[in-house]
């Protein structure tokens, strides 16, 4: 199966040179909360600390679905960020990233893959979205998380939600020392430990 990768063929030049927003800019755009109805939240606890995600039903539902059943399945419990460009994104919930795991991290999928959903949410710092390959229907269980402005991906991956807290812990994740030919492996291991649903009251 081929890598699930966000296509760099073309923008490796533009992931360099990406700049980071204002630090007060990304605080109030991550708070500012989109009427999110009866949909859960998800609580993405790692070994840096965790990030809360807020989900957009309204724009992507049939994603937004998947990765709620993986969680309440605990697909992603024990996976890994195992692809990480700072200023660009963080990349995880591939089987294959599982300690004692066979294949190589970032080939994984839950055995099925889900059709595209393409909106006008902008990739900005904060947005979760769904990792593919060449095919726009290829998504299954990768996803990443904005770590910058990522506008060249509007219209072509699914964004399905945002971080309502845990920027720090992004930010940390995204400083780690990377290593490999792309420069996106990071030297150290950023377990998924659970990925928990916070019901809506």
């Amino acid at each position: 199966m081929k890598t699930l990768r966000l296509c760099l063929l073309s923008a490796l030049a533009v992931v360099a040179g990406l700049a980071l927003s204002s630090c007060s800019n990304n605080k109030e755009s991550m708070k500012e909360s989109a009427a999110a109805g009866a949909t859960p939240r998800a609580i993405i606890h790692t070994n840096f600390g965790d990030m809360t995600v807020e989900f957009w039903p309204d724009v992507a539902p049939r994603t937004v679905e998947n990765f709620l059943k993986l969680s309440r399945e605990k697909f992603y419990d024990g996976t890994a960020f195992h692809r990480v460009i700072k200023g660009f994104m963080i990349q995880g919930g591939c089987p294959n990233s599982k300690i004692g795991a066979r294949g190589a991290p970032g080939t994984g999928s839950p055995g099925y893959q889900i059709k595209a959903e393409f909106n006008n949410r902008a990739h900005v710092k904060g947005v979760l979205s769904m990792a593919r390959s060449a095919d726009p229907d290829s998504a299954g269980s990768q996803f990443f998380v904005c770590h910058g402005d990522a506008s060249f991906l509007n219209n072509k991956y699914t964004a399905f939600g945002k971080l309502v807290a845990g920027e720090e812990t992004l930010n940390k994740i995204a400083a780690i020392r990377c290593v490999g030919m792309e420069g996106s492996t990071p030297t150290e291991r950023v377990e998924i430990s659970s990925v928990e649903i916070v019901e809506a009251k």
